[in-house]
């Protein structure tokens, strides 16, 4: 694909969608790879959730490195570095946000969280998917539930089936959002604490998580289905 292509099918999903927010296309650059040249990097710390946000809002391209990324929990699983070892352990979710009854089921489901290789990623890019300027990887869009529904209509338009998703409500637009589509997976998820807590996402906004190499059967497919 092209960046045209690209460009112009994140053009077409805000069309079809009526989204009042752009897709936003992410990449995750291998750890010792470069940055392409004329992205900025980001001017101050936040979560990974919170720049999602900010770019589908503002329409600003930007990279992240370990460094920028508050939350550690979720810049570990995209590849940025190690789980910290209270959350690796379920600590943090038992004893911290009190979110389990044990801290057995707490790391239980942290060890079953989609991670990438510590360390294996070196920065993140974001963008608006209308006019970003590299190819991504995925493409994250946040829409209500009728959207996603629409999405997943055309992602089944040219081969039928069923879209199996998985979520658990923890680490969601980094896990469940990037690392699960890098993998090549369509995701959706429902947002966890931290990204319903630290972001402007509504209580009726979703996420859905896009492999680059589908976009333009679901674009096609958003073409066929979306009513005028």
């Amino acid at each position: 694909m092209e960046l045209k292509e690209i460009n112009n099918y994140g053009q077409e999903i805000i069309n079809c969608l009526k989204l009042e927010t752009s897709p936003v296309a992410v990449k995750l650059i291998p750890k010792g790879e470069k940055v392409p040249e004329g992205i900025k990097k980001a001017e101050e710390a936040m979560r990974h959730c919170q720049f999602v946000d900010r770019v589908r809002r503002t329409g600003e391209a930007l990279y992240t490195g370990w460094d920028d990324q508050l939350c550690k929990g979720g810049a570990a699983v995209m590849g940025l570095g190690a789980l910290p070892p209270k959350v690796a352990s379920g600590e943090f979710y038992y004893k911290g946000l009190k979110q389990f009854g044990t801290q057995e089921a707490a790391k239980r489901t942290i060890d079953m969280v989609p991670t990438l290789a510590p360390h294996s990623t070196e920065a993140i890019l974001y963008s608006p998917l209308e006019k970003t300027t590299f190819i991504p990887d995925l493409v994250l869009v946040i829409c209500n539930p009728r959207q996603v529904m629409l999405l997943t209509q055309a992602y089944m338009y040219k081969e039928g089936g069923r879209l199996e998703v998985s979520f658990a409500g923890k680490q969601s637009l980094c896990s469940d959002g990037v690392v699960q589509a890098k993998e090549g997976k369509m995701a959706v998820t429902v947002g966890c604490s931290g990204s319903r807590l630290y972001t402007d996402i509504a209580d009726e906004e979703m996420t859905i998580g896009i492999p680059i190499d589908l976009l333009p059967d679901i674009a096609a497919g958003l073409k066929a289905i979306c009513p005028e």
